[in-house]
């Protein structure tokens, strides 16, 4: 009798929160007619790798988050140094002020990054990394003398944020339009999708990378060297499904940049702290960045916090006389958020997650590599424990589906269909369909079987379905 009442209180009280969410959440990036006749997913509980929902089903993480829970979840260590924080300064701002977690946090953000990049600026989020970036590049060549320069160089499907700024430098027009019109000076250019590469470099990936490379430069000329701030450019792009960077693309991008006095930007809010087995990405590929912008992994999503590492020479300006940088936000460099970056970080050290990462990686490439058998998987493509899972209609010809496909395929049963069968990840087709992993920095090969299991399973059923 006592369990049956415990599971009608239960039930009464999962009926109670769908409710409440249907009448008063208003859900980011989603459709909230879906909800009309399905329940909204609710997630209360996780622990390392997995999440667990309000009915008790369990999930393997297999993004993440949303590209953000590197040391997984349900580390006490990380909540309990956040309440010792609260405990002690809860809040106080960084305009004019500085306070003890925040400064410890810059330096050892400082030290770890590539060259000179020595200064750190704080934000709670991506995408006001990213407009800091753009705004700091802005104002950088006023006081320098060349006020001309305002436009930012990003790639095609790149996305770079929300905010009205970062939105300008993001490569997705379904993402622009309702928005537009947005501030200007965005400028387009290729990716590094070399699965999708134009015929006269589709056979070369060396030669492919050259010119992608190169139609920086010619963006650059088109535009006016004179006019253009900054490009802005992800490790590995994450939007369109994981492009890496073709072997010397970033070597030639920094002498370009370089030649025409351009500041390079690495937006690193997805690839740093990890997810390509380096503090930052820019140090698995090789090139010195400008700007590098941060969030997500840098407190592993016990708390919010953004920012970016600047070069001392970009600082130089604004620490004479009555300079300033005129910016800010509210909780940039949050106490809590600091400590708990500073103990997520100690967590990095003491179990080696980027020896995890380095060790492992080849094996998640080999586990993920084993559903090339199946004919709706066009290619597998990423690095480290980043990776992207392009679909395709016809992997001969490599004809991609119809808008009308798509959306069956994807929204019609894809997304629903792997989260039902215990696997968190993205099914996407900002560019072409791909599902995206991300997993925890701590997954072995015990995890990368099961995300292969269930895609296996689903992706079967999906093209049976087609």
């Amino acid at each position: 009798m006592t369990t049956s009442h415990g599971s009608d209180d239960a039930a009464a009280q999962i009926a109670a929160q769908q409710a409440s969410a249907k009448r008063h959440m208003w859900l980011h990036f989603t459709r909230m007619s879906t909800f009309a006749d399905h329940d909204v997913p609710l997630i209360v509980r996780g622990s390392g790798p997995y999440v667990f929902d309000d009915r008790g089903k369990r999930y393997l993480d297999g993004l993440s988050g949303l590209f953000v829970s590197q040391i997984g979840h349900g580390r006490r260590e990380v909540a309990e140094a956040a309440a010792r924080q609260g405990s002690e300064l809860a809040y106080f701002p960084l305009w004019s002020y500085a306070h003890p977690r925040a400064i410890e946090l810059a330096e050892r953000l400082a030290g770890m990054a590539p060259g000179d990049l020595n200064r750190v600026f704080f934000t709670t989020s991506g995408s006001e990394a990213v407009e800091s970036a753009w705004k700091l590049a802005k104002q950088y060549f006023k006081m320098t003398g060349e006020p001309g320069r305002y436009k930012v160089i990003s790639r095609d499907i790149a996305y770079h944020g929300t905010s009205m700024g970062a939105l300008a430098i993001t490569g997705l027009p379904g993402l622009k339009a309702p928005f537009e019109p947005l501030p200007a000076g965005g400028v387009r250019v290729p990716n590094t999708n070399f699965y999708r590469a134009p015929g006269f470099v589709a056979h070369d990936l060396a030669a492919f990378g050259q010119w992608a490379a190169d139609e920086i430069e010619r963006a650059i000329l088109r535009e006016g060297p004179e006019t253009v701030a900054a490009v802005f450019l992800e490790p590995l792009q994450n939007s369109g499904g994981c492009f890496p960077p073709p072997p010397g693309y970033f070597q030639r991008v920094r002498e370009i940049c370089d030649r025409y006095g351009v500041l390079l930007v690495s937006d690193e809010v997805i690839c740093a702290f990890g997810r390509l087995g380096y503090y930052f990405g820019s140090q698995r590929y090789g090139y010195q960045p400008d700007i590098i912008t941060f969030a997500k992994g840098v407190t592993s999503g016990y708390a919010p916090l953004g920012g970016m590492l600047v070069r001392d020479e970009l600082m130089e300006p604004f620490s004479k006389g009555e300079a300033s940088f005129v910016h800010g936000v509210t909780f940039a460099g949050h106490p809590v958020s600091c400590a708990v970056a500073l103990a997520n970080l100690d967590v990095f050290e003491k179990e080696d997650l980027l020896g995890n990462v380095r060790a492992n990686e080849a094996a998640f490439r080999g586990t993920l590599e084993k559903l090339n058998d199946l004919p709706i998987v066009g290619d597998v493509r990423g690095d480290g424990y980043f990776y992207g899972i392009e679909m395709v209609k016809d992997k001969a010809t490599r004809e991609t589906f119809s808008d009308a496909e798509s959306e069956r395929l994807l929204r019609g049963f894809l997304s629903h269909a792997l989260f039902e069968a215990g696997l968190v990840c993205r099914a996407d087709d900002r560019g072409d369909p791909v599902i995206q992993l991300s997993p925890p920095l701590t997954c072995t090969q015990e995890h990368f079987d099961e995300i292969e299991q269930i895609l296996r399973t689903v992706l079967t059923q999906a093209w049976a379905r087609l």
